[in-house]
């Protein structure tokens, strides 16, 4: 378990954000800490969407439950965070 630093961009938000996770949390931990600062402030709820995580200008996502540890995501990267289809 360590702290591990991230920079959020959410879909939609246009603010880029730090936000704290650990290195033990799963891809579905992480985007629910990111989207704790985004969504419902300056993103609006999509209740039948889930949101995904993927490298700045990737195509894929990461498995939903894969432990950020077990990524090669290193600290301060920034991640997009996008609404998808469940």
């Amino acid at each position: 378990m360590a702290l591990f630093p991230i920079i959020s961009n959410f879909e939609r938000d246009f603010v880029l954000l730090l936000v704290p996770v650990d290195t033990e949390n799963t891809m579905d931990e992480v985007t629910a800490a990111a989207a704790h600062h985004s969504v419902g402030r300056r993103v609006a709820p999509q209740p039948n969407k889930v949101i995904r995580v993927r490298r700045q200008g990737a195509k894929d996502f990461f498995p939903r439950d894969k432990r950020l540890g077990e990524t090669d995501i290193r600290p301060m990267e920034a991640l997009e965070f996008i609404f998808a289809d469940a």
